[in-house]
């Protein structure tokens, strides 16, 4: 739960903003690794890859609320795939030129953890054409009632 101190914090800045030794011991290894360092969850390995259950998806570094059960969809790519946020102010895009290509990589807005990449024009019959490809280790479920 973030302070509302947090919750208005200055522009660019996130409203959770811990520092590393903080988020170190906040978070697992696994989780610190994708969430804070960048990295990426092993393909067809996470616990939201095939979920269909109905609910909310929360930033698992600060909970905020990042996806809905509403806009996920199949892509068989290896991750939980979204074709839009659950608010225009959920995620931050930035552009991703690691590994030598050119990708845009999804923040969480409140604590600017890395999530994964969003993708367009891949051809999913979706309302938006994009495809928020997102690790499940970034992710917490909050079932419907």
């Amino acid at each position: 739960m973030t302070s509302d101190s947090e919750r208005t914090a200055p522009a660019g800045r996130p409203r959770v903003d811990l520092t590393d030794a903080e988020w170190r011991e906040k978070l697992t290894p696994e989780e610190y690794a994708v969430l804070r360092q960048a990295g990426t969850e092993r393909p067809f390995v996470g616990e939201y890859t095939d979920t269909k259950t109905k609910g909310e998806y929360h930033c698992r570094a600060c909970d905020a609320l990042l996806f809905t059960s509403t806009e996920k969809f199949e892509s068989h790519c290896g991750w939980p795939s979204f074709f839009d946020p659950a608010g225009s102010d959920a995620v931050i895009l930035r552009p991703d030129d690691s590994l030598g290509m050119r990708r845009v990589e999804v923040l969480c807005a409140n604590c600017h953890s890395h999530l994964g990449h969003v993708f367009e024009g891949e051809g999913y019959p979706t309302p938006t054409d994009q495809r928020y490809c997102i690790n499940s280790i970034s992710l917490r479920l909050t079932p419907s009632a």
